[in-house]
């Protein structure tokens, strides 16, 4: 039999990739439940027919859905994930997977009090092939030491389509609280560390003047022992991108480097998933869209058999503190110089 899932809340489009992941894994969508019917309902009901709708009570007291995937507002994410962990089920969340500290140390008591597994959907890297294929690489000593990382990760703004919650940072973390965990997740990753030291952050509001208080652009810096790291964020995809946006990553080591373009090549070859390896003796392109994207199967396997093979706890734990800390830090500074505050 295999393992059954639900979805609690329809509210971002994520939930698309979070399901069809666990389904290409073999697990069976049992049900799903969501607040009224956000902007993805129609997008949901044509990916998705035949998943029935059930009440949020009926799921959570199902003892044959251990696992629910959670993509309501962010602001509803923490509470909705309490209280599924307390039904005895395992979580995986759109990300931000909660906006506050206070929700964050809420949610690591809980993790202990019922071992219940809390893991965020990082899918700039989970749900891309390309970063299998790279991590690969990097473990084969193909650009020798590590010691940067730069992440660009423009995003489509498509404000049309978006919700009240989308405009305003206590709602949805801010730039570097949202978007920004992708990059985390992805420094702490490649550059095998627990941890690191945000040591410069910003963000600004450049090009979106109706709605004031929004984030358009983001920016930090990171370091963990000897490598460093740069992620610039931002929501300027122009409309003939055929995606949602050029996210690129260059892993720099001593002997070498290796560049993704995960979602495009401009000009160049068609498709998603491209990897550049250059390094003493090879300067080549690789197309990984087969390199497999493992963490799906790997978080079905960590539910059954209560294994920590998808995501170690700690690693999504840490990635959700730095962001809050790269959010602070920026926001502290934009409050002190006003930056981004049109006159």
């Amino acid at each position: 039999m295999s393992l059954r899932f639900a979805a609690l809340g329809l509210d971002h489009r994520h939930i698309f990739g979070m399901a069809q992941g666990m389904i290409d894994a073999g697990c069976d969508f049992a049900g799903y439940w969501t607040l009224g019917r956000p902007h993805p309902y129609a997008g949901f009901k044509k990916r998705f027919p035949d998943v029935p709708e059930k009440t949020l009570d009926a799921i959570l007291h199902d003892p044959d859905i251990p696992l629910v995937l959670i993509a309501t507002a962010p602001a509803d994410r923490a509470d909705l994930a309490l209280m599924a962990m307390s039904a005895g089920k395992d979580v995986m969340l759109d990300k931000p997977g909660c906006l506050t500290v206070a929700e964050l140390d809420r949610i690591e008591a809980k993790i202990a009090q019922t071992g219940r597994i809390w893991s965020v959907d990082f899918s700039e890297r989970f749900e891309v092939p390309s970063t299998t294929l790279a991590k690969q690489l990097l473990d084969e000593g193909r650009i020798g030491k590590l010691i940067h990382i730069l992440s660009q990760c423009p995003h489509r703004l498509n404000a049309h389509m978006r919700p009240d919650w989308f405009w305003t940072p206590p709602e949805y973390g801010g730039i570097l609280g949202d978007i920004g965990t992708h990059q985390i997740d992805q420094f702490l990753h490649f550059s095998q560390s627990d941890s690191a030291q945000i040591t410069f952050a910003t963000v600004d509001n450049l090009a979106t003047p109706d709605h004031p208080d929004f984030q358009d652009f983001g920016e930090m810096n990171l370091m963990a022992g000897d490598v460093r790291g740069y992620v610039r964020l931002d929501w300027f995809t122009p409309d003939a991108a055929p995606n949602w946006g050029d996210g690129r990553l260059t892993l720099v080591g001593t002997e070498g480097y290796i560049e993704l373009r995960k979602y495009m090549d401009v000009a160049g070859q068609p498709g998603t998933d491209h990897v550049f390896l250059v390094n003493g003796d090879t300067c080549t392109r690789f197309d990984a869209r087969e390199a497999g994207t493992p963490y799906f199967a790997n978080l079905r396997d960590d539910v059954l058999n209560r294994t920590e093979k998808a995501c170690p706890q700690r690693h999504t734990l840490t990635v959700t503190r730095l962001a809050f800390e790269a959010q602070a830090m920026a926001d502290t500074k934009r409050t002190q110089t006003g930056l981004g505050r049109k006159q």
